[in-house]
């Protein structure tokens, strides 16, 4: 039997839960926030980065979810892209910035120098009304600050070369260079899929072995990384 709704040629009560349904999935990526915070300060980084992969995974899928259930036209009370920012930059910016501040992360005072520094141009970042490109790229580095700190736990390279990294990414988000968004970029989508899913199973592997995982791990962490730094160095400028 056809909802009322949907037999005066409107949207379904069903398909406008959907629809808000959607917005409430993406809201848990900032519960997943919290919980990965409580792992940092508990000490135990592995569980935090587990939290943080399954809020990757949320955000990875609430975009199609939105396109596929019309959650703009349906769900119009609440703005699924202040939604996603807000979200964004817990568990983007915010949960990998309290890791700096853990000495076993970064030496101090560099890690709370690293750490505000992340959180004060990230909101910038944030705010950029020009962030994406008509394709859908980035404009400068995305603030996957959740990555750069995950690569510094695994490989835990000396406090100088890690805060370099750190203001090294800081630049490059004002800079004029474009950085791949996996799932909505069309060119090259299948290989940067496949590497995403490389970079995921390593990734996994890591979280699994304490931050400490084997050496064919940590080989596909760094082509990975390799890959998407260069694939925007490779789109052709328009």
């Amino acid at each position: 039997m056809n909802d009322p709704g949907s037999a005066r040629g409107g949207p379904s009560w069903r398909a406008r839960a959907l629809a808000y349904g959607v917005h409430v999935f993406t809201a848990l990526g900032a519960a997943l926030g919290l919980l990965a915070l409580q792992a940092v300060i508990a000490g135990d980084l592995a569980v935090a980065f587990g939290w943080l992969g399954a809020a990757l995974a949320v955000d990875a899928l609430d975009g199609p979810l939105a396109r596929w259930l019309n959650v703009r036209e349906l769900a119009r009370r609440y703005d699924g892209a202040q939604l996603d920012l807000v979200v964004d930059f817990i568990t983007y910016v915010f949960v990998p910035a309290a890791m700096l501040l853990r000495a076993d992360v970064m030496a101090q005072p560099w890690g709370l120098i690293a750490g505000l520094v992340v959180t004060l141009t990230s909101a910038l970042y944030f705010a950029d009304a020009g962030m994406k490109t008509d394709d859908w790229w980035f404009r400068g580095f995305p603030a996957v600050w959740n990555i750069v700190v995950f690569y510094v736990v695994v490989f835990a390279p000396p406090v100088w070369l890690a805060l370099a990294v750190v203001l090294v990414a800081t630049v490059l988000m004002f800079a004029p260079v474009v950085f791949v968004h996996p799932v909505r970029v069309r060119r090259w989508r299948l290989l940067t899929l496949t590497m995403l899913a490389l970079w995921g199973a390593a990734a996994l592997a890591a979280v699994m072995q304490g931050m400490a995982p084997a050496p064919w791990a940590k080989a596909v962490l760094i082509v990975a990384a390799c890959y998407f730094i260069a694939i925007g160095l490779l789109r052709p400028r328009t």
